[in-house]
């Protein structure tokens, strides 16, 4: 039997608190804990014309995304990207990107400056987890390293993240402390213990639409035949998603294609071991989904990185952002105009008097 740790229902929110005679949500709250927020919010919503009083009562955010099965069940492998925070995260999903992924290296980077070493913690990520979900509408995966420990905090780590609004999680078979699947030196745990780890997050979610993704880092500790038999017997316990980390060659690729029986997740980020193949030649190979796990991030700090070039030497920066994003889109990207609306929607409102 597992351990319940306060689990509330996937993607519920702490209720809203009443303001005032009105028992009207504040702003912050309105913005935050609406199901229905990042589809009001957009410039093209085909309910701009909702009143506030509909905008209130629109509920808390349950199931709006597309589930990631539903992804999986296309014909066409599906593009994910990796987001280091919310800004990144609305950008990618305005662009149409169906599919995010929170990693832990982007997450590490992004909110404490520290490499991904087993730094950020299980309640930091979720907390990101919150954050982004709250905003967007797409599906978003969350990286659980190792989740965390053991059998118990594997289950309160899946329930933390699914309760935050994640809609699937990575979990590893690292040993602590883990680090990047790109770093050398890594160790990895018997398989029995992670097939265990496997059952225990099988049994912490709330609903089976919440997936879990078996990765192994077994490929440079024991070699691919040991990588490839680990994450067959994690989906064998319930694991939906086979993920194979690092594979160092096209053949390596094609291999786990071959031999794994299970939907198949690829990752391809810049400068790491393995080869970059496009998404169309692993659905070819017959890979379900594939991710950039960190490129906004490297174009993040690429783009920072001239920016500050550009003032420091010259004191101008005009000629730097002739191609970049306006600070109109930044606005219409985060809803500006909406939210200055509410106060005369709200001013529209009947006032209810007391018999």
């Amino acid at each position: 039997m597992r351990h319940d740790f306060r689990r509330r229902d996937v993607g519920e929110r702490e209720p809203a608190i009443q303001c005032g005679a009105t028992g009207i949500p504040s702003f912050n709250q309105c913005v935050f804990r609406s199901c229905h927020v990042r589809r009001l919010l957009r410039p093209d919503h085909s309910g701009a014309g909702q009143s506030a009083g509909e905008f209130l009562d629109s509920g808390m955010r349950s199931d709006e995304a597309s589930p990631i099965r539903e992804l999986l069940g296309r014909s066409s492998i599906v593009r994910s990207m990796g987001v280091h925070d919310v800004f990144s995260a609305l950008i990618a999903e305005q662009e149409g990107i169906e599919l995010l992924f929170l990693g832990g290296f982007g997450a590490s980077a992004s909110l404490l400056g520290l490499p991904d070493l087993n730094l950020i913690t299980q309640t930091e990520m979720a907390e990101a987890v919150r954050r982004m979900s709250a905003r967007l509408d797409v599906p978003l995966i969350a990286d659980g390293d190792t989740g965390h420990g053991d059998l118990h905090q594997v289950q309160r780590t899946v329930e933390l993240f699914e309760t935050a609004g994640a809609s699937g999680i990575i979990l590893e078979d690292q040993a602590a402390p883990k680090r990047c699947g790109h770093f050398d030196d890594k160790q990895i745990i018997p398989v029995k213990d992670m097939v265990m780890k496997i059952k225990a997050a099988v049994a912490a979610r709330s609903s089976p639409e919440f997936v879990i993704f078996a990765r192994t880092d077994a490929r440079q500790v024991n070699g691919l035949a040991d990588a490839i038999d680990r994450v067959n017997r994690c989906c064998d316990a319930g694991a939906d998603v086979a993920f194979v980390e690092a594979p160092e060659s096209r053949t390596e690729l094609e291999e786990i294609a071959e031999r794994v029986k299970h939907p198949l997740f690829a990752n391809m980020p810049t400068g790491g071991v393995t080869p970059i193949l496009s998404a169309e030649e692993l659905e070819q190979l017959g890979y379900r989904i594939v991710v950039l796990p960190i490129e906004t991030l490297l174009v993040t700090g690429t783009a920072v990185r001239g920016l500050a070039r550009a003032w420091r030497e010259k004191g101008s920066v005009d000629n730097f952002l002739s191609d970049d994003m306006t600070f109109a889109e930044v606005k219409r990207l985060l809803g500006v105009e909406r939210f200055l609306k509410l106060r005369d929607e709200l001013d529209e409102m009947p006032t209810h008097t007391a018999d």
